[in-house]
């Protein structure tokens, strides 16, 4: 049995930012870091997680045989396990350090935008999850393709995973590089190099199976890291949430305003635009979208979102209690700042900073450790979806016509994964001193305006037409692209401009509605003999997705 990592985002993998938006940046290490002494005790506890990772990864080669095992660990991960590898993804490293970071600086906004990532989760329980195991195979293309013409809705598909899979990796082997600096006390490129090849071994040998157990065992870790934590660091309250609160708006600097909203997004159009990202973006990410086909059937995918559900949101509490405890705790240790004043490592170090206040050197050690196992889980579940893509979507059936072998496929899926890990260690290396904040923002947005509009409009609009998902998904990735480059994010902080010529950091509201707009105008439009068949499809569809007749099993192991 295994289990798969979903994402992301996710919590947002914006750890790996390290400049740029307050928002997007949420997870950022800011600026240039300073290499710390060497952590042996964080060191030590990582190469024990590699060891066990790798054991896993030896024992799921060996049962690793058909594109099914590959691609979905055999279809047979009970909803419970497929909970927690969901919540694994998305309680990330971005998850630990910012969101608790953005609750030491801004308070109760920091617990506002936590809000955002959770609230698109019942849009994928109602409305998806059941749908998606039904009808689907290997990744979300099988769903969108179902009635649809294969070829250029596979090509579309593959591009908008991609898209969104290469801005992830980079952002995460950035991150992944400072991190490691901050600490671990090591070399910049030693960072990237080690997880891209972790990478492409857990991904090339053991498949969904391997990257499934790597993402499990990495929740429990940090689940159990993260509720220590907090516990401890309640335990100078006397447990009593409201001597805490209290104390906070004390030492904090914005007084009884930590606890009110407003200081983050005042904009109203930014914070729709941003919700409107973090609750759909998350329901067209590759890598989440492909968690649901390795559960037996629809009942345990329906199980998978409750239980992840109820990860995340406890997850988020203790992330959000652990910000306002660093806001007492460390804010007022003069150890953990500089002699200018700022926070050692950045104001996404506060949980860091707090850890070794209550724990000490060994549990500061131990949380350093998961933190960056938290990358390695991550862009394994990123290297699968684009090698999904690659091999599935558009080596097997845009190429090859349907007509390849699963050795084939597997062989070309193994390729992809090597190819996609040494171009993640270069972009790594060679986006070292970029401000790559904008690619958190843009890999929502291609998701949210392109992959999503068409997957849900695949499952429940009848009038979808090849033609109009085909130029309404590209019209929606283009536009997203086009309108963060035009953004303040792009134009002003990177290419040097005095004003953007798009006014708004978060593009979704308008590339969303483009998306859905083109998609409806130009299906209407379609009044070919092809548009007329595929109408007639939909209804034998719908019975599959609702009923589950004719749905993919469980592989027998």
């Amino acid at each position: 049995m295994s289990l798969n990592r979903i994402l992301t985002v996710s919590g947002l993998f914006a750890l790996m930012l390290f400049a740029g938006d307050p928002v997007w940046a949420a997870g950022a290490i800011e600026g240039e870091v300073t290499k710390q002494p060497v952590n042996l005790s964080a060191i030590s506890m990582f190469v024990v997680f590699v060891c066990i990772t790798l054991g896993i990864t030896y024992w799921a080669a060996r049962r690793t045989k058909s594109a099914k095992d590959f691609y979905t660990a055999g279809g047979g991960i009970t909803g419970f396990q497929n909970g927690l590898a969901i919540a694994g993804d998305y309680m990330s490293a971005a998850t630990l350090l910012g969101l608790s970071g953005l609750v030491f600086a801004k308070g109760y906004d920091g617990f506002v935008y936590s809000i955002g990532f959770l609230v698109g989760w019942p849009i994928i329980l109602f409305m998806m999850a059941e749908r998606l195991r039904n009808l689907g195979k290997f990744t979300f293309a099988d769903i969108c393709s179902f009635r649809l013409q294969q070829t250029p809705i596979r090509s579309l598909a593959a591009s908008g995973a991609l898209s969104v899979v290469v801005l992830y990796l980079i952002a995460q082997m950035v991150g992944a590089g400072k991190l490691i600096q901050l600490l671990f006390g090591l070399d910049y490129a030693y960072a990237v190099v080690l997880v891209g090849i972790m990478m492409m071994v857990y991904v090339t040998f053991g498949g969904m199976i391997a990257t499934t157990w790597v993402q499990i065992i990495k929740a429990c870790l940090l689940l159990f890291g993260g509720t220590f934590m907090v516990i401890m660091a309640l335990s100078q309250f006397g447990f009593n949430f409201e001597a805490l609160a209290t104390k906070a708006t004390e030492v904090h600097k914005s007084g009884i305003s930590l606890m009110a909203p407003g200081g983050l997004l005042a904009d109203p159009v930014s914070a729709i635009s941003l919700g409107l990202a973090l609750m759909f973006g998350t329901a067209g990410l590759p890598h989440i979208l492909m968690r649901f086909f390795t559960v037996t059937d629809a009942k345990e995918a329906r199980k998978s979102v409750f239980y992840a559900t109820g990860f995340i949101g406890y997850f988020f509490m203790v992330v959000c209690t652990m910000g306002l405890c660093a806001i007492v705790i460390v804010g007022t240790d003069s150890s953990f700042y500089d002699a200018a004043g700022k926070l050692l490592g950045g104001g996404n170090m506060a949980a860091m900073h707090l850890a070794k206040a209550v724990g000490g050197d060994l549990f500061f050690g131990f949380i350093s450790a998961v933190a960056f196992a938290t990358i390695l889980a991550v862009v394994s579940g990123l290297a699968l979806a684009g090698a999904s893509a690659i091999s599935h979507d558009l080596y097997a059936s845009v190429f090859k016509k349907g007509k390849a072998t699963e050795q084939q496929e597997i062989r070309v899926s193994r390729i992809a994964t090597i190819c996609l890990g040494l171009l993640a260690i270069v972009l790594g290396i060679a986006f070292e001193k970029q401000n790559i904040a904008f690619m958190v923002g843009l890999a929502f947005g291609i998701a949210g305006s392109a992959n999503f509009p068409v997957l849900i409009l695949s499952m429940y609009w009848k009038g979808l037409t090849t033609r109009g998902a085909f130029i309404g998904g590209f019209i929606g990735l283009l536009t997203a692209l086009a309108l963060v480059i035009l953004s303040p994010t792009i134009w002003v902080s990177i290419f040097g401009f005095e004003e953007a010529i798009f006014p708004y950091k978060h593009p979704a509201l308008f590339s969303m509605t483009t998306a859905f707009l083109a998609i409806y105008v130009f299906s209407k439009l379609d009044n070919s003999e092809q548009a007329r068949k595929e109408a007639e499809l939909f209804d034998s569809q719908s019975v599959r997705s609702q009923t589950g007749v004719g749905a993919e099993g469980a592989s027998a192991h």
